[in-house]
């Protein structure tokens, strides 16, 4: 019982971001809206997420807004995932219309949430620390959800060259104890040299700013020192830079290799390379496609060090068919290495074109 009531009160201390003691008016935080951190797409992540340069479907609007334009009839995705062994769920749709010969707008939305968490704060008498009498009476359920929502434009600039960009709003909500809203935006390129494509995506250009707010009614029965407050959070940009090249290697067969590397500014000092207060992640991926109906992919999605275990590479894998005008994609990948202990990730994408139509891109 007691164990149980522990077990929800740690889920409150790490799912309320604003849980924190009175500070500036805006802090600059490392990590920001994370469930966007994993990606989307099973076909992207399959390859690891390197997809900056080779983005070329609906999911651009994520990886790279400007590969939108590579869209010549509109196109809708949706995926579903599960993370942390089912605990959080991730679900992601999204649709791109071609407007005109060289424009392109695409809306994509992004749901992560952990459902059924307990509310042990009424179940503890603040005057002893322990539980009240009857405290499974006094346990609530909640959801801790993450929303994201980007609106996107993509316009080729000439045939080798196209760029775009995508306005975020971010609402992030802890049951009724805390919720927040975020603004920012994306902007990118791609550009081909011969085979080669190469591409820059500037993540929350400018930043993105999200300003939490708390009840401060639902906290009254702690001590003042530790209730939480709301506070104002700003993330630095990420710069996003990758290359790919297509190499046919037979008349039936085509290959795709892949390289991104993530430039971060906040000295995240688990990326293998840190130097300066300047990161990097790089990320590495292949895709084989036959006949254009079956693809398999690999990649490497991350690569972290620390003291404690080390170098350690997260590897991806997958597969997918086209049958007509549906695409179906497997996914799957780990959370730290093949001797992590967070789970596995099976991620499926469906993704339709609707070819024919009214919408199609006008040559």
């Amino acid at each position: 019982m007691f164990t149980r009531l522990m077990a929800g009160a740690l889920a409150l201390a790490f799912l309320v971001p604003a849980v924190a003691l009175p500070a500036d008016a805006q802090t600059r935080v490392r990590y920001g809206a994370e469930f966007l951190a994993s990606g989307v797409g099973a076909r992207a992540l399959g390859m690891g997420g390197a997809f900056v340069a080779h983005a070329n479907d609906v999911t651009a609007g994520y990886w790279n807004v400007a590969g939108l334009h590579a869209l010549s009839t509109p196109e809708a995705a949706y995926m579903h995932a599960e993370r942390f062994d089912g605990i959080v769920a991730f679900d992601y749709a999204a649709v791109a219309v071609p407007l005109s010969g060289r424009s392109t707008v695409g809306v994509s939305f992004v749901r992560s949430a952990v459902d059924d968490i307990a509310n042990t704060l009424d179940a503890f008498d603040p005057a002893t620390g322990l539980p009240r009498p009857g405290a499974e009476d006094y346990i609530t359920y909640f959801s801790a959800a993450d929303n994201a929502l980007f609106v996107s434009y993509a316009r080729e600039m000439r045939r080798d060259l196209a760029v775009g960009a995508t306005a975020k709003i971010i609402r992030r909500g802890v049951g009724d104890l805390a919720s927040a809203w975020g603004y920012s935006f994306d902007v990118g390129a791609q550009y081909q040299i011969g085979r080669v494509r190469v591409g820059a995506n500037l993540q929350d250009a400018l930043g993105m700013v999200q300003a939490w707010s708390v009840d401060a009614e639902r906290f009254a029965q702690l001590e003042e020192e530790q209730r939480p407050v709301g506070l104002t959070e700003y993330t630095l940009p990420v710069l996003r830079l990758g290359g790919s090249t297509a190499v046919p290697v037979t008349e039936q067969f085509a290959l795709t290799a892949a390289a991104d590397v993530d430039l971060g500014f906040d000295g995240q000092q688990a990326n293998v390379l840190d130097a300066a207060g300047l990161s990097f992640r790089p990320r590495l991926g292949a895709e084989l496609t036959y006949r254009d109906i079956l693809s398999f992919r690999a990649g490497i999605a991350d690569i972290t060090a620390n003291e404690e275990f080390g170098t350690q590479i997260t590897p991806a894998m997958g597969a997918g068919v086209r049958l007509g005008a549906l695409s179906v994609d497997y996914g799957f990948g780990d959370f730290g290495g093949l001797a992590s202990e967070l789970g596995y990730a099976h991620r499926v994408s469906l993704s339709y074109r609707l070819a024919g139509t009214r919408w199609d891109r006008a040559e």
